[in-house]
């Protein structure tokens, strides 16, 4: 009998599949499509629900349905002590609805209901193991994607201007409007939430949090790649003199998050960090104008990314749930697929020639080459794709090379329906980056560069890898480097204090000021002279009297000694 996770599984695979071959016919044809469907007609006014198809938006659907498949068909074995498989694999889809419904709308409206569904459903997956770190990682996710959702609905106000919601109409429009840079500049604003760039980096590794086959989901290719994929459809409005400060801060990501995972040591967090170093190349070369290389290398990327959390899955999985990178070790000697996946799509991710990495990322850096742009943006680039490779053979030395530093009592085995699972994923990591780039740049791009420039991305990779292996060589009697510069360790490992500075940064001056406001005026000043004062003489007035009243007899007789010694004063 087929499980809920196979019949899920099959049916996105198979969808995406046609959802493939319609986007090479209208690649082929140059074609788009608008579909509307009339929801509701009451008294004249009707409201549309609007869906656009060309090959893009059918492109990316596809990836994400087959990375989707992919994952569910995984989860299977994954998630199989779960007791509520049911309801973790119906979050799991209502989470790809959300995505795809985001995907196919030239509709704000129904763009935010993908994007808020996004955040809820996500919010929903994070929490998911529910204790302490979930709870409070799940409502930094949530709150800081809040903060985009009110970008969008006040970019949703601005356009009631102009008598609809569908923006594909007004993009010319708004191209030569100066008050449709706000637009642009909330739409940029919600895309920085979305997808974690600085200052709102700090929530994406704590989403770890979540089952792993939800990371694998959300860091490939639905969650964080929404942000980069509006602004590919609102490409037209970027706004070029504006764009200089956003390509800084997007470079700053990708060099913070390469800096921060080379001292990382748990394994989840260093690929979502590698994740952010993404995002941040997407977005950089996003506003240098190159929105269809942001976009092929968001797809490429999304083929590795989603099988590396596979990877890193089945690992922890098998190690008891431990994501430490100091207990591993040989792993190659006890799970020799996957540490090859693990191996290939970490090459993949360096830019290693003809895997679909570097389709991608060496095209990124050679366009770059030839623009016109200052030192600290081509040195930022190049420094930034070191350290990912850097931080990628430290992985691999840790987990899969050195000595093995788990407990003697293992038992490691590679689960079969996890293994398939993934090797759907390795073919496209292997020849995906050919594939997309022949069917999406049928003219290649001609890029004249000198020799030295044209092996600089080769030269950065290989000496990132070489740096990163003699970093993490060490044996027993070895004293840690990162001791020696504890405070720029820190800094650099703690995201340059951004998860600090989100949390407790926010909190604090709240909760100090409800604290001054307790202590000053509930249970202070206020307190003192109002009710406590009335409270305490009325109960100091009402022990006299009530003494008055229990000794009466007493009390009597002395006032009347009292009274009579008077009188006799007074006769004297």
């Amino acid at each position: 009998m087929l499980s809920i996770c196979m019949i899920y599984s099959f049916c996105l695979f198979f969808i995406s599949f046609i959802s493939f071959l319609m986007s090479l016919k209208f690649m082929i044809l140059d074609y788009s499509l608008m579909l509307e469907f009339e929801m509701v007609s009451i008294n004249s006014c009707s409201i549309y629900m609007t869906i656009l198809m060309d090959w893009m938006s059918l492109l990316f659907m596809s990836l994400v349905l087959f990375i989707s498949s992919m994952v569910i068909f995984y989860s299977n074995e994954y998630m199989s002590n779960d007791m509520n498989i049911r309801r973790f694999i119906m979050l799991v889809l209502m989470f790809v609805i959300s995505m795809m419904l985001l995907i196919i709308s030239p509709n704000l409206i129904s763009i935010l209901l993908g994007w808020d569904g996004l955040g809820l459903v996500s919010y929903c997956l994070v929490i998911y193991y529910q204790n302490i770190k979930s709870f409070n990682a799940g409502m930094l996710t949530a709150l800081t994607n809040r903060l985009g959702d009110v970008a969008l609905l006040m970019s949703i106000t601005w356009m009631f201007n102009y008598g609809s919601w569908n923006y594909i109409y007004y993009l010319d429009y708004m191209v030569n409007n100066d008050e449709m840079k706000l637009i642009s500049l909330l739409i940029i604003f919600a895309a920085f939430t979305k997808s974690a760039q600085i200052p709102f980096s700090s929530w994406l590794p704590a989403a770890m949090a979540a089952p792993t086959p939800v990371s694998s989901l959300v860091h490939s290719s639905t969650l964080v790649t929404a942000g980069i994929y509006l602004l590919i459809r609102f490409n037209y409005l970027l706004n070029y003199n504006f764009n200089y400060m956003i390509l800084f801060m997007s470079s700053m990501t990708m060099f913070m998050a390469g800096m921060g995972a080379n001292f990382e040591f748990d394994l989840k967090k260093i690929i979502a960090l590698s994740t952010l170093s993404q995002l941040g190349l997407m977005m950089s070369i996003m506003f240098l104008g190159e929105y269809k290389l942001a976009f092929f290398h968001l797809l490429t990327h999304a083929m590795f990314k989603a099988l590396l959390f596979m990877c890193a899955g089945m690992i922890i999985h098998n190690l008891n749930n431990c994501q430490d990178i100091r207990y591993m070790g040989s792993l190659m000697n006890q799970m020799p697929l996957t540490c090859s996946f693990f191996n290939i799509s970490n090459l993949a991710l360096c830019g290693i020639p003809f895997l679909a990495g570097f389709y991608s990322k060496d095209l990124i850096l050679e366009i770059l080459s030839m623009n016109y742009l200052n030192l600290y943006i081509y040195m930022i680039f190049y420094i930034s794709t070191g350290l990912t490779a850097c931080y990628s053979l430290r992985l691999v030395y840790y987990s899969l090379m050195g000595s093995y530093n788990y407990v003697s009592l293992n038992l490691l085995e590679e689960s079969k329906i996890m293994l398939k699972g993934m090797m759907g994923l390795i073919l496209l990591v292997i020849f995906g980056g050919s594939l997309l780039m022949w069917l999406m740049f049928p003219t290649p791009y001609f890029i004249c560069l000198p020799f030295y420039m044209k092996i600089m991305s080769f030269i950065t990779v290989f000496m990132g890898m070489w740096l990163g292996y003699q970093t993490s060589m060490f044996s027993i009697n070895y004293s840690c480097k990162s001791f020696m510069f504890y405070k720029m360790s820190m800094f650099f490992s703690s995201m340059w204090n951004m998860p600090f500075i989100s949390t407790y940064g926010m909190n604090f001056m709240p909760i100090y000021l409800g604290n001054l406001y307790y202590k000053n005026m509930d249970q202070g000043w206020s307190e003192y002279l109002g009710s406590q004062n009335i409270y305490i003489n009325l109960k100091k007035y009402s022990i006299v009297v009530q003494n008055i009243l229990n000794n009466n007899l007493k009390i009597y007789l002395i006032m009347l000694v009292i009274w009579i010694i008077i009188i006799m004063l007074n006769l004297i």
